[in-house]
């Protein structure tokens, strides 16, 4: 029995979701500059769980369902009051709120198809007012209800922020929820696949996700990338920064990608809002800093910058809390994870790999009275 450490270039099962083929993604077989370019996050949403892009009235209907389905229970808010809110970190109110919901959805042992959809329509609108409400309550705020008649994307800086987002947030927020949306058979997604491949329900392999989700080596690059920007300050300090960190065999984060050998596609959309963002802002010194030190990390280890890395001051920009990046990440993933448990559901089979051991083997038992 041969291993490979890691699961490596492992085929573990066949999708029809997304693809990484010659260094391009696409979902369901569309280009992702396509899909950045012309598409709302909601339309990206149809077509990774239907595997085809929606006409005029299926879009409609959709978004209507999205939007009409944001509102959370009390119960949910009210267990946020009951967390040490200076300590919590989101991305485990997140996890924690993610199953709670589960309480309280009439349907959630229920598997036929139609059923699953309406569930995941569900759970995919109310994760974003779960992530705003906890940032907003442990702020001191109260929550905001969502409104029926904006986008995914209007309808969460609005909740979060307490005020409308101007085209170019709305935009910028769009593009980066189109972006995470799915990316192939990574940790996270592989995680909900094994969940759920037990025919345990949604909500627990949307739990079981944020919980591989919330582990540093997965997500949460780019609040790093942010709290290096942040430690560096000025522009002219990014390059005796990395200097250094290079020089302590120090990792940067945001830079080079375990799946792409000539860079990460995604990556150019986001460098570009970062740059029209920190402009309108007035905090082009986060753009500046970014593109110093992706050019000198691309020119001395021939990494490039992956789609993490201007993120962060594109995220920042919208006034995100830093803390807050990887629940968006889990936010926008969510489309992703419930389009590959919809797609395990519809053909599965129990996951359960072999394990090559390693250990002792045939030992003979000794008593406990005669051990030493």
């Amino acid at each position: 029995m041969s291993t490979t450490k890691g699961l490596e270039g492992v085929i573990a099962t066949e999708s029809s979701i997304s693809s990484i083929i010659d260094d391009q993604l696409t979902y369901v077989g569309y280009q992702i500059d396509d899909l950045v370019k012309h598409s709302s996050f909601e339309e990206v949403i149809y077509l990774l769980w239907h595997k085809k892009l929606p006409t005029q009235t299926e879009l409609s209907t959709f978004k209507q369902s999205i939007a009409s389905s944001m509102e959370i229970p009390n119960e949910i808010i009210q267990h946020f009051y009951m967390y040490d809110l200076s300590t919590v970190h989101p991305m485990a109110a997140l996890r924690s709120a993610i199953s709670l919901l589960g309480l309280y959805d009439p349907e959630v042992e229920k598997m036929n198809h139609d059923t699953n959809i309406r569930k995941a329509i569900r759970l995919q609108a109310k994760i974003s007012t779960i992530i705003a409400a906890f940032s907003r309550i442990r702020n001191g705020q109260e929550p905001i209800t969502p409104k029926k008649d904006y986008s995914y994307a209007a309808n969460f800086l609005y909740m979060l922020r307490g005020k409308d987002a101007d085209e170019l947030e709305i935009e910028a927020f769009n593009k980066a929820l189109i972006l995470h949306a799915d990316h192939e058979l990574n940790a996270s997604t592989f995680t909900a696949r094994v969940c759920v491949a037990t025919l345990s329900d949604l909500y627990s392999g949307i739990t079981a996700a944020i919980g591989a989700l919330k582990g540093p080596l997965h997500g949460g690059a780019n609040e790093q990338v942010m709290r290096m920007l942040t430690e560096i300050s000025e522009v002219d300090r990014a390059i005796p920064y990395i200097e250094e960190k290079l020089n302590k065999k120090e990792k940067i984060m945001g830079m080079g990608h375990r799946v792409y050998r000539t860079g990460d596609p995604r990556a150019k959309y986001l460098k570009e809002m970062s740059k029209q963002l920190t402009e309108k802002t007035g905090q082009s010194k986060w753009y500046e800093m970014s593109v110093k030190i992706e050019s000198y990390i691309r020119e001395k280890k021939g990494l490039p910058a992956n789609v993490d890395f201007y993120s962060a001051s594109v995220y920042h920009c919208l006034e995100i809390p830093h803390d807050l990046f990887t629940p968006i990440f889990a936010m926008s993933r969510t489309s992703g994870w419930l389009a590959h448990i919809l797609e395990q559901y519809e053909n599965n089979r129990l996951i359960r790999p072999r394990a090559e051991y390693v250990g002792p083997i045939f030992q003979p038992f000794i008593s406990l009275e005669e051990r030493q």
